[in-house]
């Protein structure tokens, strides 16, 4: 016991002055954090819940174009093939003189 005690004697005060010091850095981390970093939080809560509206907007404009085309698309294959036969048969009948080749039958 008597090799710890220069050793202890030594320790005593550094912990004395460094355990008020780091209590201290403690409670200031703490009232920054509350004064600083919880209104920055609120302020990115706030402008990620925007940008997921703005990207929920635009979805729903890709999917509304989207269906658009889809309804197009759906028109033009139906005017090919509802008019498929008849414009064969148009085309056969602008033929010159019987060169048309053979026929594919639908």
């Amino acid at each position: 016991m008597s090799d710890l005690a220069p050793v202890l004697h030594d320790i005593v005060p550094v912990l004395g002055v460094l355990i008020p010091i780091l209590g201290i850095g403690c409670g200031l981390i703490a009232i920054v954090g509350g004064v600083f970093l919880k209104p920055w939080f609120a302020l990115r809560e706030k402008q990620l819940a925007t940008e997921a509206s703005m990207v929920a907007e635009k979805a729903a404009q890709y999917a509304a174009q989207t269906e658009r085309l889809e309804q197009r698309v759906r028109v033009l294959e139906r005017i090919i093939t509802d008019r498929g036969l008849a414009l064969s048969n148009e085309i056969d009948a602008l033929r010159i003189g019987g060169e048309a080749p053979a026929r594919i039958e639908h």
